[in-house]
């Protein structure tokens, strides 16, 4: 069954939308003076109650409080797999909106058609948990009957980028453009490719800004949050899946735990270790 996204989001703003050349007016996540100027003043707003020093090395919540604040004028959305960094992420999300009064935050899950059963239960325990969430299931158009027709039984075996493309990369490119704001939980440790995220950035591929809140984050301090919290996680990651996609690729690594830092477990035995959503593969 299709569960197409039917958001009504435009990509019109009233003449609000964020431009490369405008982005360093619009974060917090550059040096400031130690003595601001009298011509510094006007640009401080009195509407964002966040702490005006968060920056690259600011403690993830923080980041998200002032984030939302900031952006709030304008649609966001947080894509997410419901890996236990997503989890983590939204919970501070969801507490953000609720101490600002802000509105409600949508998290888009592109559904591939091939996911854990596990991860289902929590997807839905993450709607029961958080009223102040929107989930969006986004996906591609093309069947897992027409995918088979057209590229075989095991597309994902033979060709997994070709795969990734069509489940992932497609409908991501069809509907991010109705956002100005993109919120990820990718962590700097997870992947050489993600070792040098910025804390937000311009994403030129998708043409919007990029917030990474958990950039700096090891592993252990997203099991350490999840614990301390009581937020939801797959079970999976206690039976040795350090990391969760789909149930073709993804085996268990024998020997690791919740907070281990591996994705060897995705693409079991290729060198392939990015979907193509936030890398070129």
């Amino acid at each position: 069954m299709n569960h197409q996204s039917t958001n009504t989001n435009s990509s019109s703003d009233g003449g609000q939308n964020i431009t490369p050349s405008q982005a360093s007016s619009n974060l917090p996540i550059v040096e400031t003076p130690d003595e601001p100027t009298s011509e510094d003043a006007p640009t401080q707003s009195t509407e964002n109650t966040g702490s005006p020093e968060v920056g690259e090395s600011g403690a993830p919540q923080d980041l998200v409080n002032w984030g939302l604040q900031k952006f709030a004028d304008q649609p966001i959305i947080m894509t997410s797999s419901f890996g236990m960094e997503g989890c983590a992420l939204m919970d501070m999300c969801s507490k953000a909106i609720e101490e600002y009064q802000l509105p409600k935050l949508q998290i888009a899950c592109i559904d591939t058609g091939f996911f854990f059963p596990e991860t289902k239960q929590l997807r839905q325990k993450l709607i029961d948990r958080y009223s102040n969430l929107e989930f969006l299931t986004w996906e591609t158009s093309v069947s897992i009957e027409q995918q088979r027709e057209l590229y075989g039984d095991m597309l994902w075996k033979n060709n997994p980028n070709m795969c990734c493309n069509i489940r992932k990369v497609k409908p991501m490119r069809e509907n991010i453009v109705n956002y100005r704001l993109w919120i990820t939980a990718l962590r700097r440790t997870q992947t050489k490719e993600r070792s040098g995220i910025s804390v937000l950035a311009w994403d030129w591929r998708y043409e919007l800004m990029k917030f990474c809140p958990l950039a700096t984050w090891t592993r252990a301090q997203v099991w350490k949050y999840i614990q301390e919290n009581e937020v939801p996680f797959n079970q999976l990651h206690l039976q040795n899946y350090p990391s969760v996609s789909c149930f073709h690729c993804t085996r268990a690594v024998p020997g690791s735990n919740p907070q281990s830092e591996i994705r060897k477990g995705r693409w079991a035995e290729t060198d392939k270790d990015e979907c193509g959503l936030h890398f070129s593969i």
